[in-house]
């Protein structure tokens, strides 16, 4: 008599959802889920999704930017704030015949201790010399260094990506050579200041508001208690 092949169990349906959670600085919306069959294999996923995604607006889906899962709480998987870089199509229309693309590429720290490697980039109206390439570009590096110096990770970031940097740059470098654009074309965090790593997976906690307690709580409202109430007014905590 042949054996019965053991029953084959499908691994998408052990998987659980987790919403995908944004960084502080970015509201912490949900953006998405992922799927995963241990909270633990979420760790170190990376999120790919666009700034427009997170504001809504749907002009800027030209910004990338890279979220990394560093807690699960729940069935939610939060995220920490990776990098950021503009599409290649949206470069590629930025780039003109006879002007000239003055990068700086640099390492910079921000006040409470990231260290971030930034790409500011400036485009011309129309082709420069190489003293006036050198002037913005020691501009450009002088306006991020002293940026970074002044703010704190989250609100470097948020001016990074929203404009705030690039207009910054427009302003004091427009006086050297007239000026077509300016975008921080990436940024990437190198490494973060040491002793702000939170729980990698979050408990939930048991309390009396909770449907499902660590251990049962007696009181006159439950329907079932760990012992029996001697008196109605009394509480009784786990």
């Amino acid at each position: 008599m042949a054996k019965r092949s053991p029953r084959k169990v499908d691994g998408w349906k052990s998987k659980q959802w987790y919403s995908i959670v944004t960084p502080e600085m970015m509201g912490q919306q949900e953006i998405g889920e992922t799927p995963a069959s241990d909270p633990e294999l979420l760790m170190g996923r990376v999120i790919e999704v666009t700034l427009g995604d997170v504001t809504n607006d749907m002009s800027k889906q030209n910004v990338k930017m890279s979220l990394m899962v560093d807690q699960v709480g729940g069935d939610s998987a939060y995220t920490k704030y990776m990098g950021h870089e503009l599409t290649r199509d949206y470069l590629r229309s930025l780039v003109k015949r006879q002007t000239s693309m003055i990068t700086a590429y640099m390492d910079v720290m921000t006040k409470d201790g990231y260290k971030v490697r930034v790409k500011p980039t400036c485009f011309t109206i129309k082709r420069a010399k190489s003293s006036q390439i050198k002037a913005i570009r020691q501009i450009m590096t002088s306006i991020v260094r002293r940026k970074a110096q002044q703010l704190d990770f989250n609100t470097f970031v948020q001016d990074a990506v929203l404009g705030k940097l690039s207009a910054q740059i427009y302003r004091d470098v427009k006086s050297v050579y007239p000026l077509r654009r300016v975008e921080i074309l990436k940024t990437y965090v190198l490494s973060e200041p040491a002793g702000i790593q939170k729980p990698a997976i979050i408990e939930p906690v048991a309390d009396t508001d909770s449907e499902v307690n660590a251990e049962p709580v007696a009181d006159t409202d439950s329907e079932v208690n760990a012992e029996p109430v001697a008196d109605t007014d009394s509480e009784v905590n786990a």
